[in-house]
């Protein structure tokens, strides 16, 4: 849940970004072809921009996932072991 909450914040981050550099860029004193052009390259730019991040993002998730597996063995070993010496003593 928490994964999907943050990818939801970035997102709208992303889009308000997105709007307000537009909107910026359409009110700016400049001839249309220019502006255009301006935008087109603006919006190319903001695509790379997403995509790397969200690269970056996904190979957080899969870090945080994997730490969290190998803690979860070494919690399991662990309690695995524990038993095991109850077991012993009785």
């Amino acid at each position: 849940m928490s994964e999907n909450r943050s990818g939801e914040i970035v997102s709208a981050f992303l889009v308000g970004g997105l709007i307000g550099a537009a909107i910026g860029i359409l009110f700016a004193p400049a001839k249309g072809k220019d502006t255009r052009e301006k935008l087109n390259d603006w919006i190319d730019d903001t695509k790379e921009k997403a995509k790397d991040a969200g690269e970056k993002i996904n190979e957080w998730v899969d870090d945080a996932r994997e730490k969290t597996k190998d803690a979860l063995e070494t919690v399991e070993d662990e309690i695995k072991k524990r038993k095991e010496q109850l077991l012993k003593r009785n």
